[in-house]
């Protein structure tokens, strides 16, 4: 998506032109370095020899708080009155911006409170509180927390920290622009910015285009989180129904108003990835620099490596830039962080293959795949003549898979490429053998919910109303939601009956009786 910036002037909610011409002046002399250092500039050479590019990586998961977010909060805060500080701050957050505002609050002598959605991973409200904040635990999502922290401000008289839709968080996060420059000031070809609220990219932008306007500005978003990519496509700001939240640092259903009108200016081009891409580039930070980054944290690195990807000409003549956001991870996402990096740099493939039932069908099909080294082998009796068989295969590249798959179906056998079926590589990689050919009316779904203590348990509640559950599988991810795949027996004369009851469930879900891994390993 190509997001080219119309020379319109900039106006907010109001209808006023606000003072984005002295946006430059307020980076130049914006207060952050009392608590941030000046994040290093570091070359990738493993990644510059893979891509045939000249990589660097902008190390703001060094800064104290192992994230960007405290050049904004310290510097809104730093510029309050005596009389504000006295007041003290309240923010809402479910992470960086809640431990940028502690530890500005703590440096600056001012009380601060920070609401949290109570799904928030413990080491988060740890890390708050042992910075000298007060947490708020409310609500299961950002948006019942941000609900909260209105209304204590409200009450109580605090002054808001916002995370992004404000000038001086917005001009505190800009100071990274202002350093590039300094790090780089010649043949600085591309930057890429993780966008959530869009408060780091407007900063950044504003500040490069202002003094070198060949330089491309890149945001990058999850594909279940675009919100800016949607905004800028519209002409106005969209708010999303629902928000992907792996990559939670950038979990935003609507961008801000200012930060939306300043990137329509300055931003040149927004890129799309998937999870699978965020962890291949997590692994591809972690080979560099032994860092373990936070999914939004490696967002930068994923667009460029798929925007370097479709670029036609071989090599370009300048450096690109990938802004690496923060490092505030939970230990226990690592383990799928693993299991999808191979799947997100493309070099595994997961295939399902039905084989005849027979002696020497086993072998002559390992023979097919050849000296492939093999990630995972699942084997399933469907029937008296056939099997049906998962396997996840090491690639050079998923180029390879097509030939494979047509010399396997040339040798009679049915095969399909399951490596990009969400419902295959969360569940069924884990659950193949679970056939049961006695669930008669089975219907399944894929459900989400709040990871929290005790969710599984009042899901399995709500779930409770007299249609036999025939399948089940739960597997903790890491992530503020928890993931489900449930078979239920609902008979014909129960359908209506149980769409309604769907409707009124309260979780999101996703009707997977079509998908082609339940059909061959589940049903």
């Amino acid at each position: 998506m190509n997001a080219s910036m119309p020379n319109t002037s900039m106006l907010n909610a109001s209808g006023a032109q606000p003072p984005s011409r002295d946006l430059l002046e307020r980076i130049l002399t914006a207060l952050v370095y009392d608590v941030a250092i000046e994040s290093p500039l570091e070359a990738a050479p493993r990644l510059s020899g893979r891509l045939g590019e000249k990589v660097w990586l902008k190390r703001e998961d060094l800064q104290p708080v192992f994230s960007f977010k405290l050049r904004g909060a310290y510097n809104k805060i730093a510029k309050l009155d005596p009389a504000q500080r006295d007041r003290g701050v309240i923010a809402a957050s479910a992470g960086n911006h809640a431990q940028g505002v502690a530890l500005a609050a703590q440096k600056l002598g001012c009380r601060a409170v920070i609401v949290m959605p109570v799904t928030t991973p413990r080491i988060k409200v740890d890390a708050v509180r042992t910075l000298g904040a007060e947490v708020v635990l409310h609500g299961d999502s950002f948006e019942e927390a941000y609900a909260h922290s209105q209304a204590l401000a409200a009450s109580e008289g605090r002054v808001y920290i916002h995370p992004y839709d404000d000038l001086d968080v917005i001009a505190g996060q800009g100071t990274i622009g202002m350093e590039l420059l300094r790090q780089m000031p010649r043949n600085l070809q591309a930057v890429f910015v993780p966008v959530g609220g869009g408060g780091l990219i407007a900063g950044v932008a504003a500040y490069l285009k202002r003094l070198h306007p060949e330089i491309r500005i890149i945001g990058v978003e999850p594909v279940d989180a675009d919100a800016m990519r949607r905004s800028l496509e519209a002409g106005h700001r969209v708010k999303l129904e629902r928000v992907g939240l792996f990559a939670d640092g950038v979990a935003v259903s609507q961008v801000g108003e200012l930060t939306f009108e300043l990137c329509r200016q300055h931003v040149d081009e927004i890129v799309l990835v998937n999870t699978d891409e965020i962890c291949a580039a997590i692994k591809d930070v972690f080979e560099e620099t032994r860092s373990i980054l936070e999914p939004a944290g490696a967002l930068a690195l994923a667009g460029l490596k798929a925007w370097t990807a479709r670029q036609e000409g071989g090599s370009l003549s300048g450096n690109l830039v990938a802004i690496l956001s923060g490092a505030n991870t939970n230990f226990d996402r690592l383990r799928f962080v693993a299991e999808r990096a191979e799947l997100g740099e493309r070099r595994e493939a997961l295939l399902a293959v039905t084989i005849p039932e027979r002696p020497g069908s086993f072998k002559a099909f390992c023979e097919l795949i050849g000296h492939r080294a093999i990630t995972e082998f699942n084997y399933r009796l469907a029937d008296p003549e056939r099997a049906h068989i998962f396997v996840g295969l090491q690639m050079a590249d998923r180029s390879e898979v097509e030939p494979l798959l047509a010399r396997l179906r040339a040798e009679g056998l049915e095969a399909q490429d399951l490596s990009d079926n969400e419902m295959a590589k969360l569940h069924v990689r884990h659950l193949v053998g679970g056939r049961a050919p006695g669930a008669t009316h089975e219907r399944v779904f894929r459900f989400e919910f709040p990871e929290r203590p005790g969710a599984l348990l009042r899901f399995l509640d709500r779930m409770s109303h007299g249609w036999n559950i025939s399948l089940f599988h739960y597997r903790n991810h890491g992530a503020d939601y928890g993931r489900v795949l449930a078979g239920i027996q609902v008979p014909p004369e129960d359908q209506d009956a149980f769409r309604t009851f769907l409707d009124g469930l309260g979780y999101r879900f996703v009707d997977e009786g079509e998908n082609p891994a339940y059909g061959l390993f589940l049903s």
